[in-house]
């Protein structure tokens, strides 16, 4: 993977700079720069009121259940919080040995400020990475609570990779076309995907290989004998790697990440972007096989069957081989970041417009035409609590 996008890596950093000068990458330049002001008018096709509705309808034309689950969902932000989104089971699914089954039960939290410009995207795609974490884990059918645990052997490239690829649906324009609406019901224009997909394409390869950067050094970081361990040369050694791995100092520096600085996240980030990998590589299986993703009812049923059934079972790149028929690689991701820009445009805008004529002759799940609401019950078998701290805003069961 780092071998495969250097090349890409120096092609995008010397676009960047031919376009928009030197200062384009300085670290504390790069992002704003390249961020352009596509956020804004994005926006108004992501209110964040309408994030558990568009999980619902989704992972329910996914054909997704929970099983009979319990879920708490703590979305907003609020002081005294804490400051990260993460998904955990105070009781784990598992089949018991008279045959009964016992459900999940799961809380997980986001950090969404209604108020802020592009909060309601950020929150939406949190909400499906936390609810992919959860049909996963609500999903293991193993005769023991072991299997469903989140400690190992439970790996975070098996977690992360089910959470990864569900959100991820998030930034396709079929998906988009048909659940990204403004608070009058308005579907989000073509015209501004496309500018999203020329802003951010051509520079995907910079997160990649800031992803890359972390595991490098903190192979590197460990591999320092004990006499060398103080603070400038592990400083030093940072920028060696930012310079090796990402070109130039990075815009988030590497002794900012948080899985650096502490120990139960130590020897984790690698997971990520193993997960990562697993993520293209499952895209690519099912864009392959069936032609599409979003909506795509038989994706549930195979993820269940081929990555959440067994839970830690089986090692995770079993799994992936079991289910993509290959063994994991990095290729599918390479050649995303290789496809040509204008190429990535027809293809999304094919599969924008297939949406679209399917919403119109209403051959799709769910009614457009209401708003963008649908109009049919969503049936995920589980039982939702939305709460606010102590708060209970809605509750299926009430």
């Amino acid at each position: 993977l780092e071998v495969g996008t250097r090349d890409i890596l120096a092609k995008t950093r010397a676009e960047l700079s031919d376009k928009m000068g030197e200062a384009v990458l300085q670290p504390w330049n790069t992002s704003f720069m390249v961020a352009g002001d596509v956020t804004k008018k994005l926006d108004p096709y992501f209110p964040f009121e309408r994030s558990v509705l568009q999980w619902g309808r989704s992972f329910a034309a996914l054909g997704i259940a929970y099983a009979d689950a319990s879920m708490h969902l703590d979305l907003l932000d609020r002081k005294g919080k804490y400051s990260n989104g993460f998904c955990h089971w105070p009781q784990p699914a598992w089949r018991k040995a008279d045959g009964s089954w016992q459900p999940s039960r799961t809380n997980f939290t986001s950090l969404a400020d209604p108020s802020a410009v592009g909060s309601g995207l950020t929150g939406l795609t949190t909400l499906m990475h936390e609810a992919g974490h959860a049909a996963h884990f609500a999903n293991i059918k193993m005769p023991s609570p072991l299997f469903s645990q989140e400690r190992a052997p439970t790996s975070v490239a098996y977690a992360e990779t089910q959470s990864m690829f569900l959100d991820s649906l998030v930034g396709d324009a079929a998906w988009r076309q048909k659940y990204a609406r403004d608070r009058a019901g308005m579907p989000i224009p073509w015209e501004i995907i496309e500018e999203d997909i020329r802003t951010t394409h051509p520079t995907k390869v910079l997160s990649l290989r800031a992803m890359l950067a972390v595991p490098y050094f903190e192979k590197a970081l460990y591999e320092l004998p004990d006499d060398q361990l103080d603070a400038s040369t592990i400083s030093n050694l940072a920028d060696q790697i930012e310079h090796k791995i990402q070109g130039g100092l990075s815009s988030r520096p590497l002794l900012s990440v948080p899985h650096l600085l502490s120990d139960e996240a130590s020897c984790y980030y690698h997971g990520y972007v193993l997960a990562e990998m697993a993520v293209h590589q499952t895209r690519d299986f099912f864009l392959k096989r069936d032609g599409y993703i979003v909506d795509n009812p038989s994706v549930g049923p195979t993820l269940n069957k081929s990555y959440w059934a067994v839970g830690n079972s089986q090692p995770f790149l079993t799994l992936v081989e079991n289910l993509t028929k290959s063994p994991l690689m990095g290729d599918a991701w390479v050649g995303e970041l290789n496809r040509p820009v204008d190429t990535v445009i027809a293809e999304e805008k094919e599969a924008y417009d297939k949406m679209a004529a399917k919403e119109s002759n209403g051959d799709s799940k769910g009614d457009s035409k209401s708003n963008g609401d649908a109009k049919e019950e969503v049936k995920l078998d589980m039982h939702i609590k939305i709460v606010d701290g102590d708060d209970v805003i809605a509750d299926t069961d009430a």
